[in-house]
């Protein structure tokens, strides 16, 4: 029996007319327990404070992820302790209804073994209250999972995505490979022309079969999620201002759960950290320190002088 529980049962035999002493005795309880307050709640009060403020800024972002935020905070604590003050709190999220999905072992074409080798790109569309319609290009990295940019506009065609594609191109140097859908857009003359001419190879995943771009759905998923559907857009304009905001926030501030809870910008940076170390590892092992030559005695000198010049000497 719990020591609350047990509490309980004192106080019911004080109502039957036990002694505090008897009753203290008969379960096995100290007097002065029965004083004791809890400082439990006067220390959480702060923290469940602070989290029902990290709900409010961001309501669709669930315990794990308030977590996070409030270690950086200063607030470190575990997953049960912070899921046992959430529930406290009332915080809950509606549960997603689940989706379909394809079997695990199904292979993905050219998965990333590293930065800037595979981006995936593809379309979102939604509409401001003054009946715009918004069609909104993302372009991820697979690897580090960066939002690399979301252009917005009514119409965006195959000359669109050539130009949004260049400028990231020329801003961070040219993947091995773009994965896309099978849109109208992605297989045009101009943009496969423009792919060729790039040196970047192509990665159409199968119709009907959207996992295999899968990055670009998560991506996507949550950009509708925690953007579109959460923000009123009065036009374009203000549209294209909330949703560059958004993608700002995604990569710098808002933790990824496939990454170990980092931002996509921290986990890019660690790999490049990462590969530099490797880089300098390789160039010292390979050329290494000059070898060093041997100790010249003077000594030495001198009598090998003296055996090569027997009559000077």
């Amino acid at each position: 029996m719990s020591v609350p529980a047990r509490r309980r049962q004192i106080a019911y035999g004080r109502e039957r007319g036990l002694s505090v002493r008897r009753a203290c005795t008969l379960f096995s309880v100290a007097r002065s327990a029965l004083s004791y307050r809890s400082r439990k709640a006067a220390k959480e009060a702060l923290v469940i404070k602070r989290m029902k403020e990290l709900s409010g800024q961001y309501p669709r972002y669930g315990y794990r992820r308030i977590r996070i935020f409030l270690g950086r905070d200063g607030h470190r604590m575990s997953p049960g302790r912070t899921y046992r003050l959430w529930r406290a709190a009332g915080l809950q999220l509606p549960r997603k209804r689940p989706r379909k999905r394809g079997a695990a072992a199904r292979p993905r074409p050219h998965p990333p073994c590293g930065p800037n080798q595979v981006w995936s790109y593809d379309f979102v569309f939604d509409r401001c209250a003054n009946s715009q319609q918004l069609k909104c290009l993302t372009v991820t990295d697979e690897f580090t999972k960066e939002g690399l940019a979301i252009d917005v506009d009514g119409r965006i065609r195959s000359p669109r995505v050539i130009e949004v594609l260049s400028r990231l191109v020329s801003a961070r140097g040219a993947p091995t490979f773009l994965r896309s859908d099978n849109g109208p857009e992605f297989v045009s003359k101009a943009l496969l022309s423009w792919i060729v001419a790039q040196g970047i190879g192509t990665a159409l995943i199968e119709p009907g079969k959207p996992w295999q771009n899968g990055v670009a759905e998560s991506f996507n998923g949550k950009f509708r999620d925690e953007c579109l559907t959460l923000e009123w857009f009065r036009s374009r304009a203000e549209a294209k201002v909330i949703i560059e905001a958004w993608r700002r926030h995604y990569n710098e501030v808002r933790p990824h759960s496939s990454l170990d809870y980092l931002t996509p910008n921290e986990f890019a940076a660690r790999q490049e950290n990462a590969a530099s170390r490797r880089a300098t590892g390789r160039g010292a092992a390979v050329c290494g320190p000059p070898r060093p030559g041997p100790l010249q005695n003077p000594l030495c000198q001198e009598h090998m002088h003296q055996a090569r010049d027997p009559v000077s000497s």
